[in-house]
């Protein structure tokens, strides 16, 4: 790929990346299969439910199986950072976290399956990275330091749940990468860090006070010439409505000088905004998991996952170009999707996401972002 220039940054977002249970059991180093879920007793049976519609899987797989066609998407476009929600726990404690229906763990010895992507960053402020307690959590943090990924979100107290990935990029520029979550995702108040206890940056709310409160710790780390990224893990896991607090605590975000959103939680594609130049992901989806053959909601289409490729402006942060890839899991695994899928998806984003000022247009299999001013 040629040079890019140093005018420009192009990030890799998606949205939650599910490494646990089924897929967990696909790799090399499965974790005990055991599971204390209502239904689901044993995580091999995740993996039946994927064989039950598109045929056997021959394991272990190898490390970048569940990636698929993202690899050489990644490759072809060559990100500057490639930035991932990590909704799992790398850990090997049996310590399950009471009165919480579903639990997901990927052994520490299957990291691979992370570092094959050459993932940078990994939020974990979400509503699974404490599924194995606070020993858990802290496994994670370090199992994928180890293995040369940045974290945020998490940690040993809140000082070092707040703290940014600081990513280099051309000319000493920084990319800095926050990452907090919501109530409304599912996250117990227990999980937040304290000043001498391990946990998640858990907002209290979505108000005014909280978001000018976040702004101000973002500022407070990013120097001149730094791009900063807000992770933010909100919402319910369905349907396209954005509350109208969470378009509010988004834009003053913006408003305060943070140059992207990257929002997640939802099962399926959410609206895309463009505010003031700049690109907020309301919802990305689901990226990597093992909920192939699950029935509900087929409507929303959450088999389909999505690549976002968005270049910013170094100097400004402003949106420059988004290009949208689609995926379709297959046999836990990504494969391009077909191009009916890609014209529904067109169509669908194009349609909830035009009252932000934003819609998609096909070509050559991708979506490519178009102002609707």
């Amino acid at each position: 790929m040629p040079a890019r220039s140093s005018d420009l940054v192009t990030l890799f977002l998606c949205g939650d990346v599910m490494l646990g249970r089924g897929i967990d059991q696909l790799l090399a180093h499965p974790s005990d299969p055991a599971l204390l879920e209502g239904y689901v007793k044993d995580a091999r049976d995740y993996v039946a439910l994927a064989e039950d519609l598109h045929g056997p899987i021959v394991r272990p797989v190898e490390p970048g199986y569940v990636w698929g066609d993202a690899l050489p998407a990644l490759e072809r476009t060559a990100p500057d950072a490639r930035l991932i929600n990590l909704e799992t726990s790398v850990t090997t404690s049996r310590d399950y976290w009471p009165d919480k229906g579903i639990h997901y763990r990927m052994h520490p010895g299957n990291r691979a399956c992370l570092t094959v992507a050459r993932i940078d960053a990994c939020a974990l402020a979400n509503n699974h990275v404490l599924d194995f307690g606070q020993a858990g959590l802290l496994e994670t943090v370090a199992a994928l330091r180890e293995a040369g990924l940045q974290t945020s979100g998490a940690g040993r107290d809140l000082s070092e749940a707040r703290a940014p990935a600081r990513l280099p990029l051309r000319e000493g520029r920084q990319l800095l990468f926050f990452s907090a979550g919501t109530d409304l995702s599912g996250i117990p108040p227990e999980w937040a860090a304290g000043e001498n206890q391990p946990g998640v940056d858990r907002l209290p709310d979505l108000s005014e006070a909280t978001a000018a409160q976040l702004a101000a710790r973002v500022r407070s780390h990013v120097r001149p010439g730094d791009l900063a990224v807000v992770s933010i893990h909100w919402g319910s896991n369905w349907g396209y409505h954005l509350p109208a607090e969470q378009l509010r605590f988004a834009r003053r975000l913006i408003d305060e000088g943070v140059d992207l959103i990257h929002g997640h939680s939802s099962h399926h594609p959410r609206p895309i905004e463009l505010y003031r130049g700049k690109l907020i992901l309301h919802g990305c989806g689901d990226f990597i998991n093992d909920y192939e053959g699950i029935r509900g909601y087929e409507d929303l289409r959450s088999d389909l996952r999505l690549m976002y490729f968005a270049t910013l402006e170094a100097q400004t942060g402003a949106l420059r170009e988004l290009r949208v890839v689609p995926l379709q899991t297959h046999a836990l695994r990504l494969r391009p999707a077909g191009r009916e899928d890609v014209q529904w998806l067109s169509r669908t984003l194009s349609a909830v996401s035009e009252p932000y000022g934003v819609r998609l247009l096909q070509h050559d299999g991708e979506l490519v972002m178009v102002s609707r001013g």
